[in-house]
């Protein structure tokens, strides 16, 4: 499967210059990610707001997850405070994968910050999150909150920073980037044999579980002659053609 750890910052104690705080906007954001990323064939655990960073590393090392992804907005230093923009994705430097996703999310982020050469994808080794973490990892700041201009940004475009962030997951797992559906019960339909649920619409796909004649699925969108598909828990992707909806 694909599996992501999606850890929204959990700190409400770091207020926006506009109003509202860090915990709020990244949860929002968050919940707005989720049906583009079940609609895309990805299975998301998500932090609960309870939890401290600490938490969240070890919540995300105790699963065997392909990618860990923080969502946080920044602050300047004091001396600085308010006169700093932009977006930076961080990733630790031994991992391939994880500067692979940060690229792909930086140039994702340059098509919708005001002034993409302040959208950078950057090295780090002082971020418990990213350096911490066994799976890829990459935390995302996606503006500064104590600046007027990108609190004000983050603040109205929720919903497309969502879309972006969410089709990067999708492209680095390979998968189509879908528009959410509603929810269809589906039925597998078969004259012999069982129906193989996939980790990618392809027949030459790993195979994640195989469902008989007359198994219940959950049908969640459909892309060139495959369904999108939850079945015993796991979300792949199954052929068309075999599934009653």
């Amino acid at each position: 499967m694909s599996l992501l750890y999606l850890s929204p910052s959990t700190q409400e104690f770091n207020p926006y210059v506009t109003g509202g705080n860090e915990e709020q906007y990244m949860n929002l954001i968050a919940d707005q990610m989720e049906p583009y990323l079940r609609a895309s064939g990805i299975t998301v655990t998500r932090n609960r707001t309870d939890m401290t960073a600490a938490q969240c590393i070890k919540a995300s090392n105790e699963g065997n997850y392909d990618l860990h992804l923080a969502l946080h907005s920044n602050a300047a230093p004091e001396f600085l405070s308010g006169t700093l923009q932009g977006s930076v994705v961080y990733y630790y430097p031994g991992s391939t994968k994880g500067r692979r996703f940060a690229e792909l999310a930086a140039a994702g982020l340059r098509e919708i910050y005001p002034d993409p050469e302040l959208v950078s994808a950057e090295p780090t080794t002082a971020i418990g999150e990213v350096t911490k973490v066994k799976a890829p990892a990459v935390l995302i700041e996606l503006a500064y909150h104590d600046n007027t201009r990108d609190a004000i940004w983050l603040q109205t475009h929720t919903g497309e920073i969502a879309q972006n962030v969410s089709g990067s997951v999708a492209a680095f797992f390979d998968l189509p980037f879908l528009t959410p559906q509603p929810a269809r019960k589906g039925t597998v339909d078969l004259n012999w044999g069982s129906l193989n649920i996939r980790e990618q619409p392809s027949t030459t796909s790993t195979v994640l579980a195989s469902a008989y004649d007359g198994a219940e699925l959950t049908v969640w969108n459909e892309y060139q002659g495959w369904y999108v598909v939850e079945f015993a828990g796991m979300r792949g992707f199954a052929w068309q053609a075999f599934v009653s909806v």
